[in-house]
């Protein structure tokens, strides 16, 4: 609490009136560690019933899950088989009111590190697709990481500014989700740091920057669709405030209600007597367990005008690539295929890359084609199901040989049996992918992605 400053703290008491007190006794409260279950791998009921540890459920969201053991779900396999992601529960809530549906052109504006980008991608079920951007480039390959890690496949990742974006996808998208950079008050328990770099970079600092990504992701909304405005900062002025100035400019947009948690969530602030406001949501961490957030789920009124769905050719399946894939049960119909230099991608049908923008990812790496040989992807390895490869090496989470193949060793595998007798393998634990190896009697040559390996 000392490093707080009387600005932010008397913001806070004529925000909260009478609720001050609470608020800052809260800030004598521990932190609380969550996951969030991928839907895109395992259902939350299976996972609930695997799971190592001891997990008690968040009331508001329904994969999201406390837990009590720090370390423990960032140093297991099944943390590296994408079956969860560790996130903090109320940043778990934005993903999860936004109301994305199998088909839809999704985009998440701001997106790394993905805790969002995730929940939404797993959502859309492998149809429609997620742009996910970020416009930092080292941002937008952690974000790219965590997508592949989920095993989601139908993505576009980008680094680029948002005003690129709008010049290429004018009233295209079904669903926005925009966390935007704030000031992050809801992260000073968390991080006091953030209290110190907010006296420089504070409410005023970030307002006119949201006001305009709000002004662009309108723009990339499609008549009829939804917006999801969010941040972690309690603010008004970077919350109400960014988006009444938003309503009054943009009568096509209306306020809609979210899905409540009554025990938890506080209305928004009106102003100017705009009680549309209320709509809005706080999450304030004396009000629940959770550090702060902002929510405001918005409307674009009108009739989109119908799409034209013109069937991309797919390119054969290249010579080297035949034989490994012949393994793969993926029914590649359903999409196209297309190569870039030496490497093969897949992307179903609603995708289409557009030219001039830098992507780090279109669609599924399948892997890259040599001279004579392919080789998979890691990314094809987390979208698979381990059904639908035909050679599998099954290890078990308690088998230590699980781990020494996530620190890159080659493995002895006398005592496993596998579909073919030689090459490829898919590795999984507990019955999920975790990468490739490459079996010559009873070795297995690690072929884990090097860059994901366990430290």
């Amino acid at each position: 609490m000392e490093k707080l400053s009387a600005e932010y703290l008397h913001a806070m008491e004529e925000q909260l009136g009478e609720e001050y007190e609470a608020f800052v006794q809260s800030f004598a409260q521990p932190v609380q560690s969550a996951l969030r279950i991928n839907p895109a791998k395992i259902e939350t009921k299976d996972y609930v019933r695997i799971s190592p540890w001891k997990l008690d459920s968040m009331p508001w969201v329904t994969n999201g899950f406390y837990y009590e053991d720090v370390s423990a779900p960032a140093k297991h396999p099944h943390y590296y088989a994408g079956l969860y992601y560790i996130q903090e529960p109320s940043a778990m809530t934005p993903a999860s009111r936004l109301p994305v549906e199998p088909g839809d052109r999704v985009l998440d504006l701001c997106a790394a590190p993905g805790g969002k980008a995730t929940e939404l991608g797993a959502r859309l079920q492998g149809h429609g697709f997620l742009l996910a951007n970020d416009i930092s480039n080292s941002r937008a390959k952690a974000l790219l990481k965590n997508l592949e890690l989920s095993g989601i496949h139908n993505i576009f990742v980008t680094s680029e500014s948002p005003e690129k974006l709008c010049n290429y996808y004018q009233e295209y998208f079904d669903k926005i989700l925009l966390d935007a950079p704030c000031s992050g008050e809801g992260m000073f328990r968390k991080d006091p740091k953030m209290a110190e770099y907010w006296k420089e970079h504070g409410p005023d600092y970030y307002a006119p920057i949201q006001q305009q990504l709000m002004e662009q992701a309108v723009e990339m909304l499609r008549p009829g669709g939804m917006l999801l405005y969010s941040t972690c900062t309690f603010s008004v002025l970077e919350n109400e405030q960014v988006i009444d100035r938003m309503l009054e400019k943009h009568p096509e947009m209306e306020l809609v209600d979210i899905q409540p948690y009554y025990e938890g969530f506080a209305p928004g602030i009106p102003l100017n007597g705009s009680e549309g406001l209320r709509k809005c949501v706080h999450i304030y961490p004396h009000r629940m367990k959770g550090e702060g957030h902002f929510l405001a789920l918005l409307r674009k009124n009108g009739i989109a005008e119908e799409r034209e769905t013109k069937r991309k050719n797919s390119i054969p399946i290249p010579e080297e690539a035949k034989e490994f894939l012949s393994h793969c049960s993926w029914d590649f119909s359903q999409g196209y295929l297309y190569q870039q230099k030496d490497q093969l991608y897949y992307m179903n049908q609603d995708m289409v890359p557009q030219k001039g923008l830098r992507y780090l990812r279109t669609g599924l790496l399948l892997g890259t084609l040599a001279k004579k040989r392919f080789e998979p992807s890691q990314a094809l390895a987390m979208a698979l199901k381990a059904e639908q490869f035909d050679s599998v090496i099954a290890l078990s989470s308690e088998d230590d040989r699980s781990v020494r193949y996530l620190k890159g060793e080659t493995l002895d595998i006398s005592d496993l049996n596998t579909g073919r007798e030689s090459g490829w393998q898919l590795v999984t634990v507990d019955g999920f992918p975790l990468g490739w190896g490459k079996k010559t009697g009873n070795q297995l040559k690690n072929k884990y992605y090097a860059g994901w390996r366990w430290q």
